[in-house]
């Protein structure tokens, strides 16, 4: 059995219970749970990654993320998220977005698996729901952002805290770049779905679209529609990337996560 525990304003909801025991009947659970609270977190697993790519199969296809190799041929879907102390610049990750925007078919989910983290409560990931931005959302910038599409790049502001995983496990690739709606509607509830990391444009272009995009990524991450998400060892995540925006915090230390993203 399984127990959802949402938090506060439905901004993302624990689990408790051993993922390895999974049921078709408990995945149909989770599935609901992340179309209503858009991230859900599990403590206390051990999972070694044959038990983590077989839990992450249940959600969909994998993704193999295109920037840098995975954590092995045998897992190569298996992204190695590190923080090194010896690391200079913004951890990976450190900026509001949501995962592979800039792909023609970008990720559904992402899922995160803790291997080794610093004391709790630091190297958070913080989370920003995005139906609640939408319900939120002045009704003048709302009106303008039904029309059109955003335009997405690899090498969007965000591409900056890459620099340290590239240099390591980098792949050499020409830059990606995507167009999608930037109002989605899951089942019943809108969402805005558009990655301040990575937006470089809308299409059909705005009458001030600067000042529409300022606007735009102020309100997507109010504080009113965060979520902060503290980290132990053999924790997981999962979240939906068209409903959550996401960013690791600032910090000095050495951590080591393993992501999958799920099409």
């Amino acid at each position: 059995m399984f127990k959802i525990i949402p938090n506060k304003k439905n901004i993302g909801a624990e689990i408790i219970g051993n993922v390895k025991k999974i049921s078709k009947k408990d995945f149909k659970i989770f599935l609901k749970a992340l179309e209503l609270y858009g991230m859900i977190f599990f403590r206390r697993q051990k999972l070694n990654s044959s038990h983590y790519i077989a839990f992450a199969k249940h959600f969909g296809k994998l993704a193999n993320y295109p920037r840098l190799k995975g954590l092995s041929k045998k897992f190569k879907q298996i992204t190695v998220v590190q923080r090194k102390v010896t690391d200079k610049g913004p951890s990976f990750g450190e900026q509001f977005h949501t995962d592979s925007i800039y792909t023609k078919k970008p990720p559904r989910f992402t899922m995160l698996y803790s291997k080794l983290v610093p004391k709790k409560g630091r190297a958070n990931t913080e989370f920003s729901s995005q139906y609640l931005a939408y319900d939120y959302l002045p009704k003048s910038i709302k009106n303008k952002l039904l029309k059109v599409k955003g335009r997405y790049s690899s090498e969007g502001p965000i591409s900056v805290t890459t620099r340290e995983r590239v240099k390591e496990k980098g792949r050499k690739i020409d830059e990606l770049k995507s167009i999608h709606k930037i109002i989605k509607k899951i089942n019943s509830k809108n969402t805005i779905y558009c990655s301040p990391g990575h937006l470089v444009g809308f299409s059909p272009n705005l009458k001030n679209s600067q000042k529409v995009k300022k606007e735009l990524f102020k309100h997507q991450v109010k504080k009113k529609f965060q979520y902060s998400l503290e980290w132990e060892k053999d924790q997981l995540a999962i979240w939906d990337n068209r409903s959550m925006l996401h960013q690791a915090t600032p910090f000095k230390g050495n951590r080591i996560m393993h992501r999958i993203t799920i099409l």
